[in-house]
């Protein structure tokens, strides 16, 4: 039993055959899932499909790339979707230094924002972060984000950074670089970080494992994921998948 805690089935690469590829991942063994939505786009797409599969979830949020696009409005709207029941989480929020759309203080007044709706609506976050790893450690911390914790989403930060999170309640998951030969820190991260605080996800369609690296990635390669993860910490497929779908549960505060 598996748990993808991070999954874009709302994107358009899955438009032609959703239904086949969560197929494909139930046969995988891959029972639950969470469709992040992101924009305007997205978020509606991300509670349908959650709406329309007993065990796939959504989590939703605005995304750093396009914080420049985001309007109160948008955010009151986000607020309301939070009570629904399929509604997991908040995110993906954070920041992303690596495109230029939206300036790095707009992107961090939107995040703020979004960590203080979170505690406002006492629900966990999802993190997006690309080349900003101390920018995004700083607004947690002043923003006391810690309150109501989070998921590191498919991190690749340092070991150390890591600890830190964890000592503000966020959890670290891991994708499909943890099973790329030259990704070093995600695997020293897997190694390092207690199995009880790891979760696993695709980031379906991006981030492809090994050997579909460069293909479109799909739920059911999640399982590359957690063998990987496995071979590092020198346990069994079976400890990894177990305790990796408990602890999103918890997380999630889904009862099985």
């Amino acid at each position: 039993m598996l748990f993808d805690t991070h999954v874009h089935l709302n994107a358009d690469q899955f438009e032609e055959d959703l239904e086949e590829t969560i197929q494909r991942a139930q046969d995988a063994g891959v029972e639950y899932m969470t469709v992040v939505g992101f924009d305007r786009k997205t978020i509606p797409k991300a509670i349908e499909i959650a709406e329309n599969n007993e065990r796939i979830y959504a989590a939703v949020g605005w995304h750093p790339v396009d914080a420049v696009d985001m309007t109160d409005a948008d955010l009151e709207w986000i607020e309301e979707l939070s009570s629904h029941p399929k509604v997991v989480a908040l995110g993906e929020m954070g920041l992303d230094y690596h495109w230029d759309k939206s300036p790095e203080e707009t992107q961090k007044e939107v995040f703020r924002k979004q960590i203080r709706l979170a505690k406002k609506v006492k629900m966990p976050i999802i993190i997006h972060n690309r080349e900003a790893t101390e920018d995004i450690v700083q607004v947690l911390k002043e923003e006391e984000a810690s309150e109501v914790g989070g998921i590191m989403h498919c991190y690749s930060g340092p070991v150390d950074i890591a600890k830190e999170c964890l000592d503000m309640n966020f959890m670290i998951s891991l994708g499909g670089p943890v099973t790329f030969k030259n990704a070093k820190l995600p695997k020293e991260v897997a190694k390092a970080v207690d199995l009880n605080n790891l979760l696993i996800e695709t980031d379906c369609p991006f981030l492809a494992p090994h050997p579909n690296r460069g293909k479109r990635n799909e739920p059911a390669y999640v399982k590359l994921v957690a063998e990987q993860i496995a071979e590092l910490k020198g346990v069994s497929y079976e400890e990894v998948s177990q305790v990796t779908t408990s602890n999103a549960l918890e997380f999630f505060g889904i009862k099985s």
